[in-house]
């Protein structure tokens, strides 16, 4: 089994992918096993403060309820927003899970060239979404990843990463006003029943919604007047269902979609070659401590 992890400011994603072998209709030839088949996923809180053992036992607690077995896990892969979480991740995979694991960063190969001025600045899930969204449904493409912060990501026709737009997300605007404002309450955000809200927390939520809403779909019209009306808009993360279902624009919610990505950028670096499976399941001969994350030795993004 392959473990994903995507590693948000706010939530961290654990996916489990089981390995599928297909074999040809003439029984005479196999298909490399790869991780297709997402058996399990998970979504916890990101705590900064929690130490490698906190994390090891919640990790391992995940594993139990589902009642899936640690030693069956060949390999990790990370993306991660959280630099400070980065060594004690690492330690956790050595210690609890005898894997190195792999980190999205410069040096892994994604298949995807990154034109950011500097590539180093973009945050490692959205290259993982763009190469997810332009394997699964093609180009030209935006994927809206609805997170602590909302980013907008534009991929070209041939599968370049053009760049894209970052806004605060809905939850720091509806904390910002509960923190900012004297009389407001905080107030869950949902989809209220009409848009004119008859007590206060009604126009709350219709405020933080549709306002969203507008601003979300207002930057989509720009984008695609910009890439084109044949561009294809995904959606993903915590929120995607409740703002992409109302957008003009967004087509597509895959709640999925960077634990997908993380599984082809695990693949394209690691299975395939000869000897991929002695260095996914390579074990750590001291797990106390911790090493440096493994790097592909194919180009960077």
């Amino acid at each position: 089994m392959l473990l994903v992890i995507d590693v948000g400011n706010t939530n961290t994603v654990l996916g489990v992918f089981a390995r599928v072998t297909k074999v040809h209709v003439d029984d005479e030839a196999t298909t490399p096993p790869r991780y297709e088949r997402l058996v399990a996923q998970w979504r916890v809180s990101t705590i900064w403060n929690h130490t490698v053992d906190e994390y090891g036992v919640l990790f391992r607690s995940l594993f139990a309820m589902d009642d899936l077995d640690v030693s069956g896990i060949h390999g990790i892969i990370i993306s991660s927003v959280v630099p400070p979480l980065d060594s004690t991740l690492r330690q956790v995979c050595e210690r609890y899970f005898k894997l190195k694991p792999l980190f999205v960063e410069p040096g892994v190969k994604t298949g995807m060239p990154v034109h950011y001025e500097n590539p180093a600045e973009v945050g490692a899930d959205r290259i993982v979404n763009g190469v997810a969204a332009f394997e699964k449904y093609g180009g030209p493409c935006v994927v809206v990843d609805f997170g602590t912060a909302t980013t907008f990501d534009c991929v070209s026709a041939k599968g370049e990463y053009m760049g894209g737009v970052i806004c605060p997300g809905i939850g720091i605007s509806a904390d910002a006003l509960f923190q900012r404002t004297a009389r407001l309450p905080r107030v869950d955000i949902r989809k209220p029943g009409r848009v004119i809200g008859s007590t206060t927390v009604g126009s709350l939520q219709s405020g933080l919604y549709y306002g969203y809403l507008g601003l979300v779909d207002g930057i989509l019209a720009e984008l695609l007047q910009e890439m084109g009306k044949d561009t294809k808009v995904i959606a993903t993360g915590g929120l995607a269902s409740m703002i992409g279902t109302a957008s003009k624009y967004i087509k597509t919610v895959d709640d999925h979609l960077t634990l997908e990505g993380l599984r082809i950028i695990w693949e394209r670096n690691v299975a395939g070659k000869p000897d991929s499976k002695a260095r996914a399941a390579k074990p750590v001969n001291d797990p106390g401590k911790p090493s440096s994350s493994a790097k592909a030795r194919s180009s960077s993004h």
